[in-house]
């Protein structure tokens, strides 16, 4: 697993953004599937679950995760949930003791934010669509309204697609652009003409400073480029394979 100094140096913090190895999980799904969104044999993605919360020195029950659909929504978190009863949000903050929130990527920008001072913790799950209309505003506005202070919220994101394996097209830049001329700076040009390459990460970092978190590090890690250590949508899809597994990122204060 992987985890930023930032949050590492938080007092009552644990976090994780876990690579795909040391799983139960076979073919496409090698081996730590965490998403039981897949096509994995729910059994597996169950035992992945709770081999990744050991290393966080927790029990599966303690996890929580939504059903993500590329919105801007988020669900204050009190205690888990059964998973058919998990709600269509991106983001989720808590002061909830024990309780891990997690977010599943396979490109996406997974987002961990705590701040150990109020006692608060949000993830984020951070796809161009969620974060273009906002989602890493919303988990920010979130955890304030739960008592944190944004100059005290410190971010981590994580693995996700880089900019040299995220190819766009050219009407992908202009809604990013009315936003602001300033996200010219997220966009490249591509080696086919009239496209470009996307920086989704530094694009979610630029809209954490927006939001008045001070403290942002970014994984350098391209998940579509590493296949033996992260899952990917677009590689899936490169190599024509029918499916893709889950990687977890998650987040607690110590219980």
């Amino acid at each position: 697993m992987l985890t930023t100094g930032p949050l590492n140096d938080l007092p009552g913090v644990r976090h994780a953004f876990f690579e795909r190895t040391g799983g139960v999980s076979e073919g496409l799904y090698t081996s730590l599937n965490c998403g039981f969104g897949s096509g994995d044999e729910t059994d597996r993605v169950a035992e992945n679950r709770v081999r990744a919360l050991a290393q966080l020195e927790l029990d599966d029950g303690s996890l929580v995760t939504a059903y993500q659909v590329h919105s801007n929504r988020v669900a204050v978190v009190e205690s888990p949930w059964p998973r058919e009863a998990a709600p269509k949000v991106d983001a989720l903050v808590t002061r909830t003791a024990g309780l891990a929130l997690g977010i599943l990527t396979a490109d996406c920008v997974p987002v961990l934010l705590a701040d150990a001072k109020a006692g608060v913790i949000g993830a984020a799950h951070a796809g161009w669509r969620g974060a273009l209309d906002g989602v890493l505003d919303a988990v920010v506005t979130a955890m304030i309204d739960l008592g944190a202070a944004p100059e005290n919220i410190v971010a981590g994101v994580g693995p996700a697609i880089g900019q040299r394996s995220y190819e766009v097209g050219p009407e992908f830049p202009q809604p990013f652009l009315a936003q602001t001329e300033a996200n010219h700076d997220f966009f490249c040009p591509a080696p086919r003409d009239g496209h470009f390459m996307f920086d989704l990460k530094g694009y979610v970092a630029r809209r954490l400073v927006g939001a008045g978190v001070k403290n942002v590090q970014v994984l350098p890690c391209d998940t579509c480029a590493e296949d033996t250590r992260f899952f990917s949508y677009r590689r899936s899809c490169l190599r024509g394979e029918p499916d893709y597994g889950r990687g977890l990122s998650a987040i607690c204060l110590e219980p």
